[in-house]
Formats: structure tokens, C-alpha cells, sequence
């Protein structure tokens, strides 16, 4: 039997089979390092459940519970799936601990902390959205599918997500002509340093299996960010229209076969006339 951390944690842990267990405390008696490990993993074993078990936490509040539980459900939907380009990544659980199923709106509230974003988990930044209101607002005015979706995406972004994001240029650059030539979406990236945005990354997303560009700015003077999403859309063009979504401003319009959402919190940000703007094809292009 070879004895690596593994079985030593479970050695630790009593959790071997008597076998098990005698076999280690064989190979424990010729190694004086082995032995060694093992303590160590020994002195690890904190009490942890124990002293969280006796702490008074305040009880998370009801109407947040719900508004998790409504964000799981919209976010669990096929109908409001957003994916980065090339599909989920897994990540491997590691540590000493075989980990538990935590109700859905506890895992998705550790997220939201462990994410940073200053407000939770693709949940939002700062507040929690009503991800369900928020997508039943914009379906009551005829946004498309997609539309909802980026919008509620978009809810994930706090300022400080992307404050001390640096545009690596070469790679926004190189993600561009991905665009153009694998995906078919004429897109360029708008130079909006005149409105007071700044450019931080461009993201190649899916919805339904189909190509999704995001184009996120950063307002200079302050604020949340600003997203500029592309599709393709067989459809008729239509002039811009703004919807809502709780606090955000969603304004969309349709060219040449590809449609276009501007997204973002107000902010004292004029997205009506900024998405006037770039439907006319008017200011500088980065790339």
C-alpha cells in the first residue's frame, strides 16, 4: 500500500477499515517523516463545527432567502443561460473535509462573498436583484430572450470587479478577430473615453449556443460599469429603445441583422443619448 496524504487524512480521520488502518500504522512504525506528517495533521484538526456551533449569528434575513432561492431557479433556467465561451470550468474541492450539499441560496450566498464583488454572487453587487421581477419587467415590454439574459449577467458587476482590471490590449485584440472570423459578428470595440467610459475587457459568451459578445467599460468618474452586448439576430432592424430592469437602464436597437443592448445602473449616465450615439456609428473606434 503506498501512503500518500491522502490515506494518512483518512488515517487521521479514522476513516480506514481496520486493515486499512493497521497497514498505515505498520509503514508509520518504519517512517519516523511519515510519523511526523501524521502529526501535524494531528495538531490540523481543529474544532471548527464546534466553535461555530455555540456562536450567535443573526438569522439570515427572509426576504433574502428568496430573493437567492428566485436568482438559483432564473440562473438553473436553459432560457436564461449565459456561458463563457468554451463552456463551464470545473473546479476540484480540496482540503481535509468531504464536503457537504448545502441548501441551494447557502451555497449561492458563499459564492456571492467569495467572489468579492461586493455584493454576491452573480448576485449582484452591493444590493440583491429580483432576478424573476427583474426578467418578468423586461418580458412585459418584448425583450428578447437574450436581452434578459445579459441584463441579469450584467447585475453581476460591481465597480470594483473591474477597478484595478488593466485592458491587456494584444489579447482584446486577438479576441476581436475570433469574433469577426469564428463567431460572424462584425463587432468593434467603441472608444467612449469622450463620454467618460474606459474600456476594461471584451468577452466572447453563449447564449443558447449561440455567440454573445460582452464589451465592458468602466465609468471614470465614478459609478458602475456599462456593458455594450452584440448578437446576431436575423430580425428587421428597429431604432433604439430603452427598457428597465429594477435600477438598470437596458437600451436596445437592431442593424444590419445583429442586435445590441447597452446596459447599466443610471448613475447620472445618459444611455439613451450614448446608445443614439453608437447606433449612428458616430466617435472613435478602439479596434
Amino acid at each position: 500500500m503506498n501512503i500518500d496524504d491522502t490515506l494518512l487524512m483518512a488515517y487521521v480521520d479514522n476513516a480506514l477499515s481496520p486493515d486499512e488502518r493497521q497497514c498505515v500504522e505498520k509503514k508509520l512504525d518504519g517512517s519516523a517523516e511519515a510519523a511526523s506528517h501524521v502529526a501535524l495533521l494531528r495538531a490540523s484538526r481543529l474544532p471548527y463545527q464546534q466553535a461555530f456551533a455555540h456562536q450567535k449569528l443573526p438569522p439570515v434575513p427572509e426576504n433574502l432567502k428568496r430573493k437567492i432561492e428566485q436568482m438559483v431557479r432564473a440562473f438553473a433556467s436553459n432560457d436564461e443561460t449565459i456561458e463563457q465561451y468554451g463552456g463551464g470550468i470545473a473546479v476540484p474541492m480540496q482540503g481535509r473535509c468531504t464536503p457537504r450539499v448545502a441548501p441551494a441560496w447557502l451555497a449561492v450566498a458563499f459564492v456571492a462573498g467569495a467572489f468579492g464583488w461586493a455584493g454576491l454572487l452573480r448576485l449582484g453587487p452591493g444590493a440583491t436583484p429580483d432576478i424573476m421581477s427583474a426578467s418578468a419587467s423586461l418580458e412585459s415590454q418584448g425583450a428578447s430572450p437574450w436581452v434578459r439574459a445579459a441584463a441579469n449577467y450584467q447585475q453581476l458587476y460591481t465597480r470594483d470587479t473591474l477597478a484595478h482590471l488593466d485592458p491587456d490590449l494584444r489579447l482584446s485584440e486577438r479576441i476581436v478577430d475570433e469574433i469577426r472570423r469564428d463567431d460572424g459578428i462584425a463587432v468593434s470595440i467603441p472608444d467612449l473615453s469622450s463620454m467618460g467610459l474606459e474600456f476594461k475587457r471584451v468577452q466572447r459568451l453563449r447564449f443558447h449556443d449561440k455567440p454573445l459578445v460582452q464589451i465592458v467599460y468602466l465609468p471614470k468618474s465614478g459609478g458602475s460599469p456599462v456593458a455594450l452586448c452584440v448578437t446576431k439576430e436575423a430580425k428587421p432592424d428597429h431604432a433604439i429603445a430603452a427598457q428597465d430592469i429594477d435600477d438598470m437602464d437596458v437600451v436596445t436597437w437592431r442593424q444590419a441583422q445583429q442586435g445590441y443592448a447597452l446596459i447599466g445602473k443610471t448613475d447620472g449616465m445618459d444611455l439613451n443619448m450614448l446608445g443614439k450615439q453608437l447606433s449612428e456609428g458616430g466617435g472613435e473606434q478602439l479596434y
